[in-house]
């Protein structure tokens, strides 16, 4: 039987067959290898091949696609980015939460998309970013510049180190090799869009386009006390159940470390006495002296022979000074280059060794004896003759002129000393226990407060700290229900907290809602009379009615206003836009319409004229920076159009789940 197997498994005719099932295991196992056999990825860019652009993606020919990925690593990095930036923008107000939604992820992703679709129609179209093109790039960031605006390779390669993460020279040079080629792609579309004569022409009329108006504004209808039958508050609150919820709410416990509310022994006076002696030097007023100075200006760079002619006028002008009966203050008015001090003699003051001054200088007027001058002394700005006129000795302050400073100085440190040992003690015992409080709380002596509920809308008291807020409707806090790191509210006091509840956003039971339902109808009710006063008005100026004549009679507040600009806020930049918006009237007749300004408030208009602006008064300048303006607004208009056609060509994929 076996021998009969093997002599039926081994005849051309299974041969055959075999080679047959071999073909598409062998094709399966090259696609494998070219589209790497991974699904680790949050997007996946394919575009045909340059030569065949009808091509279709299915296998076998979709083996000659170009294939780009974004690795979840990689999304994850530019997320983190984002997160990082926003952080520090918003400070405080960053709520880390709601910032990991769908919606931000989706956008860093589409923004990613965006970059590797740009890059990949830029090689399809044989753009190249040289070498010299990069390190040129490189050497102009500042951060790997030095004191001089040069590029320092040291503080380039520090720069990597410090990144996060951190990147190698290559790995660098290939993100700003990447940035170039999507530049020269947009920049190539934006730079070739341009504003026609005409287009900057229609720009500039109706920019300087006013209109003749007449305005009547509606007062607030009556408050409505009407009755609502429970009829209609359950329908209302049936067809407005969004309108209806609790927000998302937490109870905490925490405990408070208040290091201004710690008692500490007050130093003693040999304490405050051995302070006094170990930092006697700051109860010392520095030395000052009053000096005048020449100076003749020479830039650092001038060539020797302008160097050499400042000098040998500094050093005539020293040797004149230090003269017998020299006045040094005329000579100052009549040589100084220095505008500042020229007109005061060459004043400048009493000077302390502080690094006000230049190093040069100041090293120069400490070198001097009282009443003499200096030899000329050479600074980036120029060559001085220094006059010093005076000095006044630093004199030290006494320990009892002192003592209560110093007093406050020991007993702050104390403090700060007392919380640092607190906080720490504290943090100790709830790292043995991190779901309560409570012992940790009893083994420092402190007590375990609780406060809520709450919302983000309503917190009060330590939880309306931005920093309390933000951690108490922290993810982790909610779902593990651990205590905190200790939370910084002021220097020297923080807070530990725990989420001892939490309620997720839910409907308002009706029962709970019924005021705000009743409250919602009457709302309503009040801005549909006064819609209806509006619309009344309107119909009766549309019939050929005078709005000025008719808002009179009425009691309403009219008004005339000629020459409305446009974009003004007159009377709000809401009813400027509407009245721009409205046709241009015909002869005779006028243009009205309405504006709801909210809260049961309307205005009723009536343009009455269109003033179109006078071109002859444009100037050459204004024409071009607006035709400019318009070119740069198409230029990115045609940027975005191209890189969302080239996303057309490519077939996109997202991995949803990787986000």
């Amino acid at each position: 039987m076996l021998q009969k197997l093997r002599d039926k498994t081994s005849g051309w005719i299974a041969t055959l067959i075999l080679g047959l099932l071999i073909i598409p295991f062998a094709f399966f196992g090259v696609e494998q290898y070219f589209t790497g056999g991974s699904d680790n990825y949050a997007a996946k860019i394919q575009a045909p091949p340059t030569w065949w652009s009808s091509a279709p993606s299915w296998w076998p020919v979709s083996l000659l696609w170009q294939h780009d990925e974004i690795g979840v690593d990689q999304f994850r990095e530019r997320f983190d980015l984002v997160r990082r930036q926003q952080s520090q923008a918003q400070g405080e107000r960053f709520d880390a939460r709601a910032f990991e939604s769908v919606d931000n992820k989706r956008k860093v992703l589409e923004q990613m998309i965006d970059e590797r679709v740009l890059q990949l129609a830029a090689g399809r179209a044989g753009v190249v970013v040289s070498d010299a093109a990069v390190r040129a790039e490189i050497e102009k960031i500042p951060g790997f510049q030095d004191a001089n605006g040069k590029f320092d390779k040291n503080a380039y390669l520090m720069a990597l180190q410090t990144m996060n993460p951190p990147r190698t020279p290559k790995q660098f040079d290939q993100l700003v090799r990447e940035s170039l080629l999507q530049s020269v792609v947009l920049a190539g579309v934006g730079e070739s869009a341009f504003a026609t004569a005409g287009e900057t022409e229609r720009v500039l009329k109706l920019s300087g386009e006013t209109r003749d108006v007449v305005i009547a504004g509606l007062p607030q209808p009556a408050p409505d006390t009407a009755p609502v039958d429970e009829a209609q508050i359950k329908q209302w609150y049936d067809s407005h159940a969004r309108d209806f919820r609790q927000p998302e709410q937490v109870s905490i416990e925490y405990v408070d470390v208040d290091g201004s509310q710690l008692p500490v022994a007050a130093p003693d006076e040999a304490a405050l006495r051995k302070r006094y002696d170990e930092e006697k030097a700051r109860f010392v007023s520095p030395e000052q002296r009053l000096v005048s100075h020449i100076l003749i200006a020479v830039p650092a760079n001038a060539d020797p022979a302008r160097q050499k002619a400042a000098e040998d006028k500094a050093k005539a002008l020293a040797a004149q000074a230090r003269a017998p009966g020299a006045d040094f203050a005329a000579l100052a008015k009549a040589n100084s280059d220095d505008t500042g001090s020229k007109a005061s003699g060459g004043d400048l003051g009493w000077i302390e060794r502080n690094g006000a001054m230049v190093k040069p200088f100041e090293d120069a007027v400490f070198a001097l004896q009282g009443g003499t001058v200096s030899e000329p002394v050479k600074s980036e700005f120029g060559w001085h003759v220094i006059q010093l006129r005076e000095i006044k000795p630093g004199q030290g302050k006494p320990f009892e002129e002192v003592r209560a400073d110093l007093e406050r100085e020991l007993t702050a440190s104390a403090r700060e000393r007392a919380f640092n040992d607190l906080a720490g003690r504290l943090v100790d015992q709830i790292n043995q226990n991190p779901t309560t409080l409570a012992p940790a709380a009893k083994a420092v002596g402190l007590p375990v407060q609780t406060l809520g509920p709450f919302s983000r809308g309503n917190a009060s008291g330590i939880a309306a700290v931005p920093a309390v807020l933000r951690e108490a409707f922290s993810e982790q806090r909610v779902q593990d229900g651990t205590a905190s790191d200790p939370i910084e509210v002021a220097p020297s006091h923080s807070v530990v907290i725990r989420v001892a509840k939490h309620v997720p956003e839910q409907a308002l039971p009706l029962a709970q809602a019924r005021e705000a339902v009743i409250a919602a109808i009457r709302a309503d009710r009040m801005q549909k009379a006064a819609a209806k006063a509006a619309d009344a008005l309107l119909a009766e100026v549309k019939a050929g009615g005078d709005l000025l004549a008719l808002g009179k009679a009425k009691g309403y507040l009219v008004q005339e206003v000629p020459g409305v600009p446009r974009g003004a806020p007159v009377p709000t930049p809401q009813a400027n836009e509407a009245m721009f918006a409205a046709p241009q009237p015909a002869a005779g007749k006028v243009s009205p319409g309405k504006v709801d300004l909210g809260q049961g408030r309307f205005l009723v208009f009536a343009v009455k004229k269109v003033n179109p602006r006078d071109m002859a008064q444009v100037t050459p300048a204004e024409r071009q920076q607006v035709g400019l303006q318009l070119g740069q607004l198409d230029g990115v208009s045609a940027a975005e159009a191209y890189t969302k056609a080239m996303r057309q060509r490519f077939t996109i994929k997202v991995a949803e789940d990787k986000l």
